[in-house]
């Protein structure tokens, strides 16, 4: 049994799948998002999309960064996690502005103060107005903190997205087909709208990376941050304080610590996919987000059977090399919990690979073909890393 369901977490989350199975797949059921009519205005050229999603247990790590560091700012990135996690899930089925958000905050009151309220609702109003500016209009409409202390240990910031859209602008992966590359972007660097160097890690495999790279001084301190049945063997097994310094891989970006990497505010592409999505639409056969389940995603959303065939992927950054030195876990355990610095996939045609690649760069984002599709008389993907053949 891995670290990882030791802890009580499912990479996969077969249990979930298993329980929404017979419930309404939508209009196009290989699509990253479930689509609907349009029940709100009874449009049959319309379709409406509503997804919910959170940032997970990184709050956690925020929570333990502010106790240590005394640094509040960081829920801000906290806030961001939650909404990338909703707005980027969306852009993999082409949508892109005018969307509605509200937040659902869970949190124990005694612990965490209205300061911190204050930081998740007000970083998240900042990143709305970021992205106002590149044509993205994302309407904050509020929505619900409850005091829950006997819930939550710590707090929960979740948020759902929707919106209306056209039904003929939507990427349902039903394009997606034997002979197409897929295009990689990035998950780490610097964008051109972002602040600071980001590790790459978005907001999956928390648990993991929280256990496996922090020591026991977090157990002993704080043992509000995990859930005190667990074995001691999975608790804070690490070798690392989140204010450890680690050295930039690159000479253009400045030293940071252990907490800075970890809890990098999930980068979104909606800048970039906005312009792609406006311009390029035709050409985009399928996106998917590399979110839960990591390099593995892309098989739930295959329209048939086919082979991926992924032999070029970005090495992984520093981030990626920590948590697998302190898990000791395998590349295939790796590649399939983490993004391992790739976070989003465009399916193309080769000859449409190029301006894939040339729209990311304009905003500084890496991108380059990762891989291809093959046909295959059932879905299967390989991962070669070097001399490494890894088979899902």
């Amino acid at each position: 049994m891995s670290l990882y369901t030791k802890r009580g977490v499912s990479a996969q989350k077969e249990e979930v799948h298993t329980a929404v199975k017979h419930l309404d797949q939508g209009l196009f059921p290989n699509a990253f998002c479930k689509v609907y009519p349009d029940f709100l205005g009874g449009d049959d050229q319309f379709v409406n999309i509503m997804h919910a999603d959170g940032a997970g247990t990184k709050s956690i790590l925020a929570y333990l960064y502010w106790k240590e560091t005394g640094d509040i700012s960081v829920w801000k990135g906290i806030a961001q996690d939650a909404i990338v996690m909703n707005l980027d899930d969306l852009l993999c089925v082409g949508v892109y502005d005018n969307i509605v958000f509200n937040s659902t905050i869970d949190r124990n009151k005694n612990l965490i103060p209205g300061n911190v309220l204050q930081q998740v609702i007000g970083g998240s109003q900042e990143l709305f107005d970021t992205l106002r500016s590149f044509g993205v209009h994302i309407h904050y409409l509020g929505g619900e903190t409850a005091d829950v202390g006997d819930v939550v240990r710590t707090v929960a910031v979740n948020g759902t997205m929707t919106c209306r859209w056209p039904k003929n602008k939507i990427i349902s992966n039903e394009k997606i087909k034997a002979g197409d590359v897929i295009v990689g972007f990035a998950s780490y660097g610097q964008a051109t709208y972002e602040t600071a160097y980001n590790s790459g890690i978005g907001s999956n495999g928390l648990t993991s990376a929280r256990h496996d790279v922090l020591d026991k001084f977090y157990a002993e301190n704080f043992k509000e941050s995990y859930d005190n049945g667990l074995q001691e063997e999975v608790i804070y097994i690490g070798t690392h304080k989140l204010s450890d310094a680690v050295e930039p891989q690159t000479s253009n970006h400045k030293r940071q610590t252990i907490g800075e990497l970890i809890l990098s505010p999930t980068r979104t592409y909606a800048p970039v996919m906005k312009q792609l999505l406006e311009n390029q639409f035709d050409k985009i056969h399928g996106l998917v987000h590399c979110s839960g389940g990591g390099q593995t995603k892309c098989m739930k959303y295959l329209p048939g059977n086919f082979r991926v065939i992924k032999d070029n992927l970005f090495e992984a950054p520093e981030i990626f090399r920590i948590l697998q030195q302190n898990s000791s876990s395998n590349n295939k355990e790796m590649y399939e919990v983490f993004n391992m610095g790739c976070r989003l996939e465009i399916y193309c045609e080769a000859a449409d690979a190029a301006v894939m690649i040339d729209a990311a760069s304009q905003f500084g984002i890496d991108a380059q073909v990762i891989g291809r599709v093959e046909a295959s008389d059932k879905k299967e993907l390989l991962i070669r890393l070097g001399g490494e053949e890894i088979r899902y």
